[in-house]
């Protein structure tokens, strides 16, 4: 509405012809800047293009490779759907790694949010705000970086030199990962909070250690809680990897099978561990309800009724 009135207005002011003018400028503007994107979009297109098959070219990875894997892996998938002899499969025995597996996913997890939640605020930007106080905090977010960086399988490789395979090596290597990545993340949703309620526990009298409890953490719960459960989710899946390397779980029975070709016992794992994923999904959306979304909380008590 305002710009048709400014529109109208020029054209008052400068006559029809001098509108005219300069309605098909800025039309030429607008046509050059659609024509200036179209080129870019094409530009984009055409190197991720050459980098893909330049990168296919140099690895190897020909048309005929491509379509022999392709026919391999219909094979395999063919095998997966065909179970053999189930009566005499170890059910036992494959339960047992999946809840080994369970155990080192919530010991890593819970140990690495205990150790992350406190280091999360020496790393906040809001929390450490004097000049000696950021030093640490750069220190902090650098040590989160180094934990971080290091995937959970070189991780599980390092603690099994230094104290054997087993399930504590992958409760170790998962502590260490999660450390660093949830640090970080429980770092930033400190940063983003809203001050005010800090302000406002100034003013009262609070302590230091009062306003990072109910000023900060407070407003940074709920993705301290769904960031948690997200991670617990990722790492049910990422510890499957933990036993190829021989830190224990699941991935151990992963590795026997795919050795011995049992194809079969390779998808009813998967199976296993798809569902495991579900109900812990479901699991962290009641929690998430719960605790973040919350129940309404009426103002006024029941009605009475006469």
């Amino acid at each position: 509405m305002l710009s048709s009135t400014a529109t109208a207005s020029s054209i008052t002011s400068m006559g029809v012809p001098a509108a005219q003018s300069t309605f098909q400028k800025e039309r030429r503007e607008i046509y050059a800047a659609r024509r200036k994107h179209a080129i870019s979009l094409v530009v984009m297109t055409v190197a991720f293009l050459a980098y893909y098959l330049l990168f296919f070219y140099y690895n190897g990875l020909s048309a005929h490779t491509f379509f022999a894997g392709v026919e391999q892996l219909g094979k395999y998938f063919l095998r997966m759907f065909q179970w053999r002899n189930v009566s005499e499969w170890p059910f036992g025995y494959y339960f047992t790694q999946i809840a080994i597996t369970l155990g080192i996913v919530f010991a890593g997890t819970f140990t690495a949010t205990l150790i992350a939640l406190p280091l999360s605020f020496l790393a906040s930007r809001k929390v450490m705000t004097t000049l000696p106080l950021k030093g640490i905090a750069i220190l902090v977010r650098r040590l989160f970086d180094i934990a971080r960086g290091v995937d959970m399988a070189i991780w599980g490789l390092i603690f099994i030199r230094a104290v054997g395979m087993g399930p504590l090596a992958g409760v170790l290597a998962i502590t260490m990962q999660d450390a660093g990545l949830l640090g970080k993340l429980y770092s930033e949703s400190h940063d983003a909070v809203d001050r005010a309620p800090s302000r406002g526990l100034s003013a009262l009298g609070a302590k230091s250690l009062q306003k990072h409890r109910f000023g900060i953490f407070t407003q940074s719960f709920p993705q301290f809680l769904a960031l948690t459960l997200y991670q617990i989710e990722s790492n049910t899946r990422s510890a499957a990897v933990l036993g190829f390397v021989g830190a224990g779980g699941i991935g151990l029975v992963y590795a026997e099978n795919m050795r011995l070709w049992n194809w079969d016992v390779v998808m009813f794992i998967t199976l296993i561990l798809v569902a495991l994923v579900i109900i812990m999904d479901k699991i962290s959306e009641m929690l998430r309800r719960k605790y973040i979304i919350g129940e309404e909380v009426p103002l006024f008590g029941q009605e009475t009724h006469h």
